[in-house]
């Protein structure tokens, strides 16, 4: 089963090196297993991206310095991962933005194509609505979170802030289109 396997992977690269990580990835996967109503078929696939979004964090497969990059190759390359997970590590949370700030974009979007948008809107909710030691929060809490963190004149800082407003943007649409489900499933019940 893919989440599984996603979940396993997932633990062994980043709960010993990084157990702050890993709670956070334990969180943003949860998170996507809240959105199964409006997920249907994808359910699965966003688990398994949710949970291995930051794997390119782990110290033993760090290359660039760019987790996106650096977990979608290691997911294509060494473990011959389902392409749309790759895909999706590769560009969760407006990654495109942040390679631009590191000269790394051109790479970025010649490796990997980018996912349907309605899935790429779910895993930067997922993302973006996790605490990183795995708690709920909002998308303004979390992007001023990572700004106090690495400080707004950084390279994350200043591509947090430059995709704060599609970070809020693509929360909004899940959670629109989660309330309609949830509104159609109320009346099929009621």
């Amino acid at each position: 089963m893919l989440t599984s396997w996603a979940h396993s992977l997932s633990e062994s690269m980043l709960s010993k090196p990084l157990p702050r990580r890993w709670s956070h990835s334990l969180g943003v996967a949860g998170r996507a297993r809240e959105l199964r109503p409006i997920l249907g078929q994808d359910a699965d696939l966003m688990e398994a991206a949710a949970v291995l979004h930051d794997v390119g964090y782990s110290p033993s497969i760090a290359t660039t310095g760019f987790h996106p990059l650096d977990g979608a190759r290691f997911l294509r390359d060494q473990e011959n991962a389902d392409e749309r997970v790759v895909r999706l590590v590769a560009h969760h949370s407006f990654a495109l933005l942040e390679a631009e700030e590191r000269g790394l974009r051109e790479e970025l979007e010649a490796e990997f194509e980018q996912e349907r948008p309605d899935l790429v809107d779910a895993l930067v909710m997922c993302d973006m609505t996790t605490t990183p030691a795995g708690g709920h929060t909002t998308t303004p809490e979390r992007v001023d979170e990572i700004v106090g963190r690495y400080g707004s004149d950084t390279v994350v800082g200043r591509f947090i802030q430059r995709a704060a407003p599609e970070i809020h943007a693509a929360a909004y649409r899940v959670r629109r289109r989660l309330d309609a489900a949830q509104s159609i499933q109320s009346c099929k019940d009621g």
